[in-house]
């Protein structure tokens, strides 16, 4: 029997988790990070991954950092036939890498090489893509550079977001991997490398990739949100206070205001200006020191003072 680690971390990982222990593989170990604060009351919790493999019943180990740890000596001593990682979140140093004799399988959210790192899938939204995918390819030292196995690609739909997206690319990953197992055991699977000329990268979103530029067009800031969306959620300021927007749509209203500026306020949304004569409409967003609301709610409450002129930045 294929004796294999899984290394994974977000919801994205967990159904991948699942078929290799449906199908019958020996997993040895499920590798995550350590559990995190989360909330304003900074619960320590566990990640997705590892609920799941608790409930599986299969042993965790969680290093904080694996270069040069003592779970990375505990993974090595295992010595797996193979290691299948998916948004694990650390990069394999080289002993590890070295380690399985059938080597290291990721599980990519991108069409490789497009979208090497940590965030192919919010920046796929955020660039307007129509269509993402999933990959799968062995471990390199260098981030995402290794051969190809196999891809799948689908669709981005106009109102998709970054949390839609995790879910159906989860799924396919999950099928995907299911298929390609046995050639990869077997020693039958394709190795394709990827062409260096092709290469974008997709790096971890940086705050001020969340602030939102009114100077950009309507398209350009409701993929934005949209790419931000569930998490971590594109922001704007009004009076100095900083306002999550949490969605919006395209509108057909147009202008010759500064972009940021209110030009019209409805019962269910306001509209703001952006770019190149174009407008979009709030619909759902986040006062400072307040929870999500609808912008009907907003309205009746905290932005029952909101004018028209008033400016976001």
């Amino acid at each position: 029997m294929t004796s294999i680690v899984f290394m994974g971390t977000p919801d994205f990982s967990v159904p991948i988790l699942r078929m290799i222990q449906e199908e019958g593989y020996h997993i040895q170990a499920v590798v995550t990070q350590p559990d995190r604060p989360v909330g304003r009351k900074r619960v320590l919790t566990p990640p997705p991954v590892k609920k799941a493999a608790v409930e599986l019943g299969l042993p965790v180990i969680q290093p904080e950092r694996l270069k040069g740890s003592e779970e990375l000596k505990q993974i090595i001593d295992l010595q797996p036939d193979l290691i299948v990682t998916a948004a694990f979140g650390q990069l394999l140093p080289k002993e590890l890498l070295e380690t399985p004799r059938l080597g290291c399988i990721n599980v990519h959210a991108s069409l490789l090489p497009k979208y090497r790192g940590g965030a192919p899938i919010h920046q796929a939204v955020i660039d307007g893509e129509k269509e993402t995918g999933v990959t799968i390819m062995y471990m390199a030292e260098k981030l995402d550079a290794g051969d190809i196995i196999a891809k799948q690609a689908m669709p981005i739909e106009e109102d998709d977001t970054t949390g839609t997206l995790f879910d159906k690319l989860s799924i396919i990953g999950r099928d995907l991997l299911k298929d390609t197992l046995p050639s990869i055991i077997e020693g039958t699977n394709e190795r394709i490398p990827q062409d260096e000329s092709k290469v974008s990268f997709a790096r971890n979103i940086s705050r001020e990739q969340e602030r939102i530029d009114w100077s950009q067009s309507s398209t350009a800031i409701y993929n934005q949100i949209r790419g931000l969306h569930p998490w971590p959620i594109a922001y704007t300021t009004l009076d100095n206070q900083n306002v999550k927007i949490w969605w919006a749509k395209k509108s057909t209203a147009t202008h010759t205001e500064k972009p940021g500026t209110v030009i019209a306020i409805g019962k269910k949304s306001f509209t703001v200006a952006t770019g190149e004569g174009q407008a979009i409409d709030i619909l759902d967003l986040q006062p400072a020191g307040k929870k999500q609301m609808e912008a009907v709610n907003y309205l009746n409450g905290v932005g029952s003072k909101l004018q028209i002129g008033d400016l976001f930045e």
